[in-house]
């Protein structure tokens, strides 16, 4: 994780029934991280606060569940319709980890919670990067990540598996946003 978690910090995931957020919690979880997600059946992987965000305002979640504080780093698949609401919720020095722009790339906001806090936003894709970049990545993962997975620690979450035949239904599946972990297509 790019984000630099350390052991007792606090991390918001977004998505986290998702495949990278079903992952993120309990990599999380065995680093001896607090998480909080936006993601209501998530309790059984590992999170520590699971926030309705169709019903609960996750910045004020976030603020009560910290005594006010904000949270340590934020794993973010939203983007624009999220970020001040990201920023808000963040300590000082907190860190916006942004994955993906499902909220939409375009917004407006207010610079000065980012001044006042030192807030880092930092945004993070594997398509434009170098083979080097990527193999260093791998080498990162085998050292820091494999050893978690290898010792049964963390496990991928497998939704469903179907047929490459099937593709368009496993995009129904997906959008509809009622599975937890991975849908896998296979050949």
């Amino acid at each position: 994780m790019s984000s630099h978690l350390s052991p007792g910090e606090s991390f918001l995931i977004h998505g986290g029934s998702s495949g990278i957020g079903t992952f993120a919690i309990q990599m999380a979880k065995h680093l001896g991280i607090k998480v909080f997600v936006t993601a209501d059946a998530c309790a059984g992987l590992g999170a520590d606060v699971c926030i309705n965000y169709k019903t609960e305002d996750f910045a004020a979640c976030i603020k009560e569940e910290t005594n006010g504080n904000g949270g340590d780093v934020i794993l973010d698949n939203v983007g624009g319709s999220y970020l001040q609401r990201n920023l808000d919720s963040l300590a000082v020095d907190g860190r916006l980890f942004i994955i993906g722009f499902m909220g939409g790339s375009v917004t407006e906001v207010n610079l000065q919670a980012m001044l006042a806090r030192r807030l880092t936003i930092q945004v993070a894709g594997l398509r434009s990067r170098s083979l080097a970049n990527k193999a260093q990545i791998v080498s990162e993962v085998e050292r820091n990540v494999w050893p978690a997975v290898a010792s049964g620690n963390v496990k991928p979450v497998v939704y469903r598996t179907l047929p490459l035949s099937e593709a368009a239904e496993a995009h129904k599946l997906m959008e509809s946003s009622s599975h937890i972990g991975k849908i896998l297509l296979i050949p």
